[in-house]
């Protein structure tokens, strides 16, 4: 348990780095979609959003267990789970949804709110939906 401690400066590293790269490429896919582009038929543009997600969660999830506290007894992170369960959904919503560019971007810029708000909840760890 030690050996993790001492990797939480790591750990938390690149949880942060894999938060900026994918809201960085959810922008950047976002901005493709509204061109209809080509790449966004890539196999790389539709496989990375995931593997990315993947290790974004397992970071998240190791973190949790260093600092010892989860969602759904903290309410802190519970509330940042749910922030990033409402940035995931209107994130797909302005990828996926057949509606109008106006819509699809007011549903990415919730998304990107989302984010921001998810943010504050790691920094200052004080719950204000739920709390």
């Amino acid at each position: 348990m030690e050996t993790l401690n001492n990797l939480y400066p790591a750990i938390k590293h690149l949880h942060l780095t894999l938060v900026a790269v994918s809201v960085l490429f959810f922008i950047v896919r976002f901005a493709l979609h509204l061109r209809d582009s080509p790449i966004m038929q890539k196999k790389l543009v539709k496989i990375a959003p995931h593997v990315i997600d993947t290790f974004l969660l397992l970071s998240g999830l190791t973190l949790c267990f260093i600092i010892k506290q989860y969602p759904f007894v903290d309410p802190w992170l519970s509330e940042k789970l749910g922030a990033v369960v409402a940035y995931i959904l209107l994130a797909t919503i302005a990828l996926k949804a057949n509606r109008n560019k106006l819509f699809k971007t007011f549903a990415a810029l919730g998304a990107i709110a989302w984010v921001v708000y998810a943010a504050k909840l790691a920094m200052f760890k004080q719950a204000m939906l739920l709390g």
